[in-house]
């Protein structure tokens, strides 16, 4: 079982900038974060393969946020810019235990899961 420890979050104003972490206790392959505002459902953000060479992000942060790991370090990131109000969240960082051809979108290709960092962007 690999636990995962999100930190980096906090509140900021629209147009800053954050980063979070996410130290996992041991090998992962790919890795993501996902997101859950209040009400809604919980989406998928940002995804890096293990080797770090495939990534992927959603339309509504492409562009804004850069996500990056360091496997000796067993951590993943989640540069954030030009943050916006509608990016209030709970992030939660998940990794899956099988290599796949390209990192998951979904909530179903990770099997661990971090507690959530509340990320909060004022207007």
């Amino acid at each position: 079982q690999v636990q995962l420890v999100e930190s980096g979050g906090g509140l900021v104003q629209a147009g800053g900038s954050l980063r979070l972490s996410c130290a996992a206790s041991g090998r992962t392959f790919s890795m993501a974060w996902f997101r859950q505002a209040p009400g809604k459902e919980r989406e998928f953000v940002a995804a890096i393969s293990r080797s770090g060479g495939s990534t992927v992000y959603s339309d509504s942060v492409k562009g804004r946020f850069t996500i990056s790991r360091d496997n000796a370090k067993n951590t993943v990131y989640l540069q954030m810019n030009s943050l916006k109000p509608e990016d209030t969240a709970v992030y939660y960082c998940a990794a899956d235990r099988t290599a796949f051809v390209a990192p998951p979108t979904t909530i179903g290709g990770y099997d661990y899961w971090g507690q959530g960092t509340q990320v909060t962007v004022s207007s």
